[in-house]
């Protein structure tokens, strides 16, 4: 079994992999929630981050996109060689940072349309609107009805495609199929094998864990803000002491 010490952060690679964070600490006000994770991810692989309800998952995922709260403190995050812990958050976008946040944010009064191409108004631009509308048919069906209305999958669809619409080269997922039916959640499944199969890399935070181990490659799990693991998503599926300690499954 491969467990990492919560004492110790894993040894720093000598060649940076296409996606690294190296001993990164946050804080919300005096919280101390990021407290030096270090993680790799090769290009074009899925990670699921894993971990109980107050772990630190959304916070790392925030973190990386550089949002600002919470406020990293030390540590370095690299995207194919570019230094992502010296930008802001919309210089991270612009390098190819994409998070798509729990509550999605559909902006309100726009059309599925409108709020695709919001997403393109600066560049770098990313995918066509036809080739979202070809990887989610339901968008196109319903590309002139205002955002809010379509349904919680729906909307799920919508907030990927919108991350799609910029030239991204990570993809970040805080909680994808929370509040879904298990015929959509099997849906966005496979549109996120698609997604990998293109070579983009995504990080994906679920509560579902089973489900998003079904779908990675590796997975990590934090406690308390620190990684306790980190090895492939088989052999945490098949380690059910780990699943049990960690993730009560």
């Amino acid at each position: 079994m491969n467990q990492m010490s919560t004492l110790r952060a894993p040894e720093r690679p000598t060649e940076p992999a296409y996606f690294s964070v190296w001993d990164m600490h946050a804080y919300y006000g005096e919280s101390y929630i990021v407290q030096g994770i270090s993680l790799n991810i090769h290009e074009g692989e899925i990670l699921a981050l894993l971990g109980r309800n107050g772990a630190g998952k959304t916070s790392t995922l925030r973190s990386i996109a550089r949002a600002g709260s919470p406020m990293v403190t030390h540590g370095e995050i690299w995207l194919d060689h570019q230094a992502v812990h010296e930008m802001g958050a919309h210089q991270a976008a612009q390098a190819g940072i994409a998070l798509v946040p729990e509550d999605r944010r559909i902006i309100q009064g726009l059309t599925v349309e409108e709020n695709l191409q919001l997403a393109q108004i600066a560049p770098p631009k990313g995918w066509s609107l036809e080739r979202i509308y070809d990887l989610f048919p339901r968008l196109g069906e319903r590309r002139k009805q205002e955002g809010t209305t379509l349904s919680g999958g729906e909307q799920q669809m919508l907030a990927i495609g919108r991350a799609l619409a910029r030239d991204i080269k990570l993809l970040l997922l805080d909680e994808p199929y929370e509040g879904l039916a298990p015929v959509i959640v099997h849906e966005i499944e496979k549109t996120l094998m698609q997604i990998r199969d293109l070579g983009i890399t995504t990080v994906i935070v679920e509560q579902n864990a089973v489900a998003a181990l079904q779908l990675a490659d590796r997975a990590v799990i934090l406690d308390t803000g620190t990684v306790v693991y980190d090895d492939t998503a088989q052999h945490l599926l098949d380690n059910k002491e780990m699943r049990e300690e960690y993730l009560a499954i």
